[in-house]
């Protein structure tokens, strides 16, 4: 494993960034703590920082060697609206806010490469290093790209990273194509009659017509889909009624759907509906309802995959790469930049040991041994991307 031994030398200060900012953990657009603890550093380093975009996004620049090439890397910096339920000493001192994906990790790692960049002599061109808000459902890649990130900080491509627990300590994985699914939400608002729970004949149940909904949104991906096509409807919330006596007039139901396809996006997007609507109006019922398209599918460039691959190799070697993972059903908002430059998302090993439990879970650490494995990913990338012979 080629990991850099003056990043090896840094685990230590890495270790400590690390463990601060999971300690003071900030949601979505709100990380104003975490975006002044990025920018100082990154002065620090002597980088060009630019604050404030899309509200707290932070965005440092190092030019080296005289190139004229430019080129994007990219980490989140929001925390999830969890309960920590770790009892370690970093554990997050903001009630019911937690960094439960390795956000914290991730911006950790991007910080060593920009320390080490920063000093090194390895790479001809432009690296912008750009810390982004708001990854957690908000879409804050989306806003950066609208405020005109690239239109101020142009590249000719942009790359991503991110922990999976799973895949050992040491090892990535990244694939052309579909690397992460489409991420929609939808909301069903169920009309009926309310009544006396004991004259049930004198009401129209939307408690009924919501159940019989559920149960039938799921035909759209048994029995409407194709079977290669992959793709999850899942129903997360159903709310109605206050009483154990009363049949309510209203009952809520939503959810999300998973998938890599705009087409299936459209058929979701109709058939919800229409199977909500026809059902509801078998029993006598109206809906009302909501579909929002959240992110798109994050798709990874041919040409972006192999280079970012090779750098892979150069950390990890061979053995520590796996070049065809099974595309995730999670989502990205990355895919908003990948939508406006080639590129690529790729993902890094956070171990199967203790604390390294499934990421959005309350017991969640990132592994502080990764944190200088991912630094020289990213400063090997640069050098892969960047080479001075091509000043």
């Amino acid at each position: 494993m080629n990991v850099i031994p003056e990043i090896v030398e840094q685990s230590e200060e890495l270790k400590t960034w690390r463990r601060h900012i999971h300690a003071h953990p900030e949601l979505a657009f709100e990380e104003h703590d975490t975006a002044a603890f990025v920018a100082e550093k990154l002065r620090s380093f002597g980088l060009e920082v630019h604050e404030g975009m899309a509200g707290t996004g932070v965005i440092g620049t190092l030019s080296r060697g005289g190139g004229n090439r430019a080129i994007g890397l990219r980490a989140d910096l929001d925390a999830l609206p969890i309960v920590e339920a770790n009892q370690f000493e970093h554990v997050s001192k903001n009630p019911g806010i937690m960094h439960a994906c390795g956000h914290d990790g991730h911006t950790c790692m991007l910080l060593g490469a920009a320390a080490y960049l920063a000093k090194a002599d390895t790479f001809s061109g432009t690296v912008h290093f750009i810390f982004q808000p708001a990854e957690e459902n908000e879409g804050g890649a989306k806003t950066m790209v609208e405020a005109g990130l690239f239109d101020q900080f142009p590249v000719e491509s942009i790359y991503g990273m991110h922990n999976i627990p799973g895949i050992p300590v040491g090892h990535f994985a990244v694939r052309p194509g579909p690397m992460m699914a489409a991420f929609d939400i939808f909301e069903i608002t169920v009309t009926g009659r309310g009544g006396h729970a004991a004259i049930p004949q004198q009401t129209v149940d939307p408690i009924l017509i919501g159940s019989k909904i559920v149960e039938s949104l799921q035909t759209l991906v048994a029995r409407e889909l194709n079977p290669q096509d992959p793709a999850v409807l899942s129903v997360t919330q159903f709310h109605g009624g206050d009483a154990y006596n009363v049949i309510p007039d209203q009952i809520k139901i939503s959810g999300c759907t998973r998938c890599f396809s705009p087409r299936v996006q459209d058929h979701f997007e109709r058939g919800i509906e229409r199977i909500a609507r026809g059902i509801a109006a078998s029993f006598g019922g109206e809906i009302e309802y909501h579909y929002e398209r959240r992110y798109p599918p994050t798709i990874n460039s041919h040409a972006e995959t192999e280079l970012a691959a090779e750098a892979a190799v150069i950390t990890a070697g061979e053995p520590g790469l796996n070049r065809n993972p099974t595309p995730s059903m999670g989502s990205e908002d990355f895919a908003y930049m990948l939508q406006e430059k080639p590129g690529c998302y790729i993902w890094i090993g956070n171990g199967d040991g203790e604390g390294s439990c499934m990421i959005h879970n309350p017991g969640y650490d990132f592994n502080d041994e990764v944190l200088p494995i991912g630094a020289s990913y990213w400063a090997n990338l640069v050098a892969h991307l960047l080479p001075r012979s091509a000043a």
